[in-house]
């Protein structure tokens, strides 16, 4: 047998964006690196694009606090946590004030960092809040692209949000946990969730984690029926009971009230809603009952296998985006497949749970109360 030796070359497609910035904002959550590193190396190999890395996000665009992203070990990043990049969750647009020792107002002040820069163009990381400064800046002119990263999976226009799948591990894992207390002490155990204004994360975990009350933002709850749920469990000789409530949840009472009463009523309370249902449960049950919150271990740590590659395969993704100008939307995922998303249909949006939603319909089939 005769060997030839090979040469293998890789052609580089030409593209005239040169010079890109690189910022994450709001929430870290876990793949944001992976997703970082597949921009850089798929942006750089293909296509010869120069990134920039940005500090603290939308403060650091302002302040043109900059880095050569080429400084860093990307490899490294793949399975790491955070955001190598850091992050803020400072409004560009929101009651700007002129720096007090540039005079510049943010807008002006962004203009600069673009053109110290010399940037092409910037592609930003982050949740609705920072995908809809996006928007806003692609209206000023700016050539802007966004990846849709949060673990409460509620942007619209993608089906998955990296930092998700990784969020709900670890909340499962927690339900779990928290499960074998709640056996050994005969008790029903409210387990706090994050999700404010949706439930997405509370819905799976909670379905996952086999809990037998699930609150959610969408659903205002009745203490009442729960605790008649929880009192036929007890009859049926079940002793311990699980609640997976997401920080966001409210009564039915509170669903009555204006925004402006219902956020006052929110901000007044010295203790998060769990805490409440939990002593609700109590007096109308005499179960004994107690609270756990996940907090922000949901949102740290290593991403799952499932988020680094949704992330590394989203941040390739955007690399095209650059390379064929695709400016102005949001890399998504639809029906699996990579799709992109105008920001205007994203900005100011919030993608909740849905009545005929197929997880809500399984966790009812199931015999979950939703508190309704």
């Amino acid at each position: 047998m005769k060997i030839v030796n090979a040469v293998i070359i890789i052609f580089m497609k030409a593209s005239n964006i040169k010079t890109v910035g690189v910022l994450t904002s709001g929430g870290d959550a876990p793949g944001l690196n992976a997703a970082i590193r597949a921009l850089c190396i798929a942006g750089k190999t293909k296509y010869g694009i120069k990134f920039i890395g940005i500090h603290n996000g939308y403060r650091g665009l302002i302040d043109n606090d900059t880095f050569k992203m080429d400084s860093i070990d990307l490899d490294a990043l793949i399975s790491s946590g955070g955001t190598i990049l850091g992050t803020s969750r400072v409004k560009p647009f929101k009651n700007p004030v002129p720096d007090p020792k540039t005079g510049l107002l943010p807008i002006d002040a962004i203009k600069e960092t673009f053109k110290k820069n010399k940037f092409d163009a910037l592609v930003c990381l982050g949740g609705n809040g920072t995908n809809t400064t996006a928007y806003q800046l692609s209206q000023e002119g700016f050539n802007v692209i966004g990846m849709p990263k949060t673990i409460d999976n509620d942007i619209v226009g993608s089906d998955e949000t990296f930092g998700f799948h990784t969020a709900i591990d670890v909340a499962t894992q927690g339900i779990a946990a928290i499960r074998t207390t709640a056996k050994s002490h005969s008790r029903a155990m409210v387990v706090e969730i994050m999700g404010h204004k949706v439930g997405w994360l509370g819905l799976y975990s909670g379905i996952a984690g086999n809990a037998d009350v699930i609150l959610l933002p969408e659903i205002p709850y009745d203490i009442k029926k729960i605790a008649k749920h929880l009192k036929a469990k007890k009859e049926a000789g079940q002793n311990n009971f699980i609640i997976a409530c997401s920080e966001g949840a409210l009564s039915v009472e509170e669903s009555k009230l204006e925004k402006k009463e219902f956020k006052k009523a929110r901000e007044a309370a010295t203790q998060s809603v769990a805490f409440r249902v939990a002593k609700e449960i109590e007096e109308e049950t005499g179960i004994e009952t107690r609270t756990s919150v996940l907090g922000y271990l949901q949102r740290g740590g290593f991403p799952s296998p499932y988020d680094i590659l949704l992330a590394t395969r989203l941040g390739a993704a955007a690399a095209d985006f650059l390379a064929n100008k695709q400016f102005g939307n949001l890399v998504a995922i639809k029906n699996g497949q990579i799709v992109a998303t105008p920001l205007s249909v994203v900005a100011g949006q919030v993608k909740s749970i849905s009545e005929n939603d197929q997880m809500l319909q399984t966790g009812r089939d199931l015999g979950i109360c939703f508190g309704d």
